[in-house]
């Protein structure tokens, strides 16, 4: 057993989600940097889809009851064991009795927790995820909870420390265009491609709020809500995108403008209030005809 000593200002279970459930109002879920959370379990030797914790912003302490092997991956932080300083990405013996900390990161929000074994967690709809949103799968941490671990299965690979690339300080997010593209004007996909975006203090499993030059839309009437996926960039009427992450609805009434690219949706869950992103269009937009030179203004006459 691992027992909570203290959670930090938000720590939840996660695995890799529960795709597929959409059309029953269910969002996928899971680990909002899941190339770091697989890692974290692959270094302890379990699977990829093993429950592991997703710490936010740090602060967590933890006391185990027996020795064991755990790693740390994501957002670079202090990993201290009864004192001594310890390496991110790389398996670290804990020993029986003893007490992991883990500090502030320097850099990015969410760091993940993998333990040999996997957290032993009731599934909820065939995952272990803790979907904030919808009130699905374990309660978020607190203080004086106790986790259980599962059996320990396979070896633990040969590998001293994972090389892991820093994460950009201002990242740039590759979208393609969205759904709703031509509810916007002609400039407006130039405009999202060029601009200087800051992420606001809204920001969290949910999405990511953005604020910089206004994407003005040519359409201004009602849209009924209709499916979303994770890293829609929908725009509400103050023209300020808004990103989508793991615990995101399934619906919204807002256009989605543009789409980011699953493979930097991690650099989106791991932006902090204050840092700056910028967009830039996938390669295949000129051959889909949909440039912003080339796109035509619903209103116009010509």
């Amino acid at each position: 057993m691992i027992q909570v000593l203290r959670s930090g200002p938000l720590t939840t279970v996660q695995d890799l989600g529960r795709p597929g459930l959409a059309h029953l109002g269910v969002g996928r879920s899971g680990a909002a940097d899941r190339p770091s959370m697989r890692l974290a379990n692959r270094l302890v030797g379990n699977s990829e889809d093993d429950a592991a914790l997703e710490i936010t912003f740090g602060g967590l302490a933890l006391r185990f009851e027996r020795a064991t092997t755990v790693a740390l991956t994501g957002a670079p932080c202090a990993v201290v064991v009864d004192g001594l300083r310890r390496a991110m990405h790389a398996p670290v013996t804990v020993g029986a009795g003893q007490t992991l900390e883990v500090g502030m990161p320097s850099r990015g929000v969410r760091t993940y927790l993998a333990v040999r074994g996997g957290l032993a967690v009731t599934p909820v709809l065939g995952a272990r995820a803790t979907d904030l949103l919808a009130h699905l799968g374990p309660q978020r941490l607190r203080e004086g909870d106790r986790l259980a671990v599962g059996p320990a299965v396979g070896q633990v690979p040969g590998v001293d420390v994972a090389p892991v690339p820093e994460l950009p300080v201002a990242p740039v997010l590759r979208v393609s265009p969205g759904p709703r593209a031509d509810w916007f004007t002609v400039e407006a996909l130039d405009t999202l491609r060029t601009g200087r975006f800051e992420v606001t203090g809204h920001a969290d499993r949910v999405g990511v709020r953005l604020s910089g030059p206004k994407l003005q839309r040519n359409r201004t009437e009602e849209l009924p809500s209709e499916g979303l996926v994770e890293g829609a960039v929908q725009v509400p009427p103050d023209g300020q995108p808004v990103i989508f992450l793991a615990d995101h609805p399934v619906t919204g009434g807002y256009p989605v403008i543009a789409v980011v690219h699953p493979h930097d949706l991690p650099l989106v869950a791991q932006v902090r209030p204050g840092q700056q992103v910028r967009f830039t269009l996938e390669p295949d937009l000129l051959q889909r005809g949909l440039a912003p030179e080339r796109m035509v203004d619903p209103n116009s006459r010509a």
